[in-house]
């Protein structure tokens, strides 16, 4: 695999399951989405959309397959701003750990807009 992209790597007893991080953003893109509050990922301010998925999220992934989350956010105006992002940190890190049985170290999640709808 002579790209770039990150991998989280599971040894198998007949060879090695490898999950890109694009599959982690999706998974954590899907996560947040359902999140109440949450307007989009990114700094857009249009419905989620799959063409930002790299532009507002960053996924870092170390050797010993530790897995680090970084995502921006725009919230609802009216909405608390804490528990929306704080209710989007547990949304990606409970997804991840669900679906790849790797918890993340960290789901830095950052508010980088509010909209009103």
């Amino acid at each position: 695999m002579a790209d770039n992209k990150q991998y989280i790597t599971q040894n198998q007893d007949n060879g090695a399951v490898m999950i890109s991080e694009e599959v982690i953003a999706t998974i954590v893109t899907n996560a947040i989405s359902d999140v109440d509050g949450v307007v989009s990922i990114g700094n857009a301010k249009t419905n989620l959309e799959r063409k930002l998925l790299n532009k507002g999220m960053k996924i870092t992934v170390t050797e010993a397959n530790e897995v680090t989350i970084e995502c921006n956010i725009v919230v609802t105006y009216g909405s608390s701003v804490i528990t929306v992002a704080k209710a989007a940190q547990e949304a990606a890190a409970s997804a991840v750990e669900a679906m790849t049985g790797i918890k993340p170290v960290a789901v830095n999640v950052n508010v980088s807009g509010i909209v009103r709808q």
